[in-house]
């Protein structure tokens, strides 16, 4: 799965940023052309919501029917994942907003590996998580 831009510093979690659907302290927006970038300032917070991304893959990729992680998937599918499992994450950790640092800091104070999170919930998360529904404008 591949991140919005090809850059080593580009945002795991992108996607979920620019929609609104989480935030992060480390999240960094600049413009190149007509696009909006969200680069991550810590390569060791990237290397830990790749992690968290990956892990996301893995145990949502039946629910969610995607293929496999050397494959790319769609936008609404990577919009669905990553801010279904962020919203799950904050439910598990019991916090309100989804800061992506904080999330994945505390998961690893609360329960020691990213690995020992309850899964189970987060997949339900992602799999009842909603797009905001589109306005119609004439």
């Amino acid at each position: 799965m591949s991140a919005c831009c090809d850059s080593d510093t580009a945002c795991v979690f992108a996607r979920a940023l620019l929609a609104r659907g989480a935030v992060c302290e480390l999240s960094r927006r600049r413009s190149l052309a007509e696009r909006e970038l969200v680069e991550c300032s810590s390569p060791v917070a990237r290397t830990n919501c790749s992690t968290l991304a990956a892990l996301m893959h893995e145990r949502a990729r039946l629910a969610l029917k995607l293929p496999r992680p050397e494959l790319p998937i769609t936008h609404a599918q990577a919009l669905r994942l990553h801010c279904g499992a962020l919203a799950g994450l904050c439910g598990a950790l019991g916090e309100a907003h989804a800061d992506v640092h904080r999330l994945v800091t505390l998961a690893h104070e609360r329960h020691g590996s990213l690995t020992d999170l309850p899964w189970q919930d987060i997949v339900a998360s992602v799999v009842r998580w909603q797009p905001r529904p589109r306005r119609y404008t004439p």
